[in-house]
C-alpha cells in the first residue's frame, strides 16, 4: 500500500480565491522570547485543498458537522481531462463506471499553482454537474473549482463571477447542482499524475461546523 499527499502546504501570503482573506502563518510565540515555540495561523475555511460544505451557497445547506466522518475516506475514479484553459468539461468524460463515491478530475492546472494562469482551469460544465448531481458522486479536482473562475483582473457578483470563459453569466451552477444534491466538492487538490484510475482518497476536514474547511488529501493506493 501507498500514501500519496495531495494537499497544498499552508503558507504565509499562499494564493486564495479571488476576494478570500488572505492566508497568514505568524510567529504567536519564539524559543527567543517565550522558551517555546506557538504559531499564529489565520485563514477561511476555503483555504489551500479545502472541502466546501452545500452551506456555502446554499441557504439552508448541510454544513460540514452533517456529514459523518466516514464520509471523507472515498472510493475514487481519476479522470483525465483533455481540456484547455477555459474549457467546459462535458458529460463524455464522465466513466461509465458509477460505483465510486468520488469523480476526480485531473486537469493538470497544479502545475500553475501560485501564477495567474492558475484560474484559467477547465470547470465543469452545467450538464456533466447535473449528471454528476444524478449518480449521487462528490467532485474533485486539482483546480480553484469546478466553476469558471475569474481571470486575473476579473470581478465577481454576489451569484459568482460576472462571465463565465464565454462570455456568459456564471453564477456557480456546477457548485449548485452538486449542493442541492447534497454533495461535495474537493478543491486544490495536487500530485494526482501519480494515481491510478481507481484509487480511495482520504480528505479528512478540520473538526469545524461549517461551510467548508482545510483538508489533507491523501490518495490510497492497495
Amino acid at each position: 500500500m501507498s500514501r500519496h499527499d495531495l494537499t497544498h502546504p499552508l503558507e504565509d501570503g499562499m494564493p486564495v480565491y479571488p476576494g478570500d482573506p488572505d492566508v497568514a502563518v505568524s510567529p504567536a510565540a519564539t524559543m527567543a522570547t517565550e522558551g517555546y515555540r506557538v504559531t499564529e495561523l489565520a485563514l477561511s475555511t476555503h483555504a489551500g485543498t479545502h472541502v466546501d460544505a452545500p452551506s456555502h451557497l446554499l441557504a439552508d445547506g448541510a454544513t460540514l458537522g452533517d456529514y459523518p466522518i466516514e464520509t471523507f475516506a472515498m472510493d475514487a475514479h481519476l479522470v483525465g481531462v483533455d481540456a484547455g484553459p477555459r474549457d467546459p468539461i462535458g458529460p463524455d468524460a464522465l466513466p461509465d463506471e458509477r460505483s465510486a463515491d468520488v469523480v476526480v478530475f485531473r486537469t493538470g492546472f497544479d502545475a500553475h499553482w501560485g501564477t495567474p494562469q492558475y484560474r484559467d482551469h477547465p470547470y465543469l460544465a452545467p450538464e456533466t454537474a447535473d449528471a454528476l448531481a444524478e449518480r449521487g458522486q462528490h467532485v474533485a479536482l486539482d483546480a480553484a473549482s469546478p466553476d469558471p473562475s475569474p481571470p486575473a483582473g476579473g470581478t465577481e457578483d454576489a451569484d459568482g463571477p460576472e462571465t463565465d470563459a464565454n462570455g456568459e453569466q456564471a453564477g456557480y451552477p456546477a457548485h449548485r447542482a452538486l449542493f442541492e444534491a447534497g454533495l461535495l466538492v474537493f478543491e486544490n487538490l495536487r500530485n494526482l499524475d501519480a494515481l491510478p484510475t481507481r484509487f480511495r482518497l482520504e480528505v479528512f476536514p478540520l473538526r469545524l461546523d461549517a461551510d467548508g474547511a482545510p483538508v489533507r488529501a491523501v490518495g490510497v493506493v492497495d
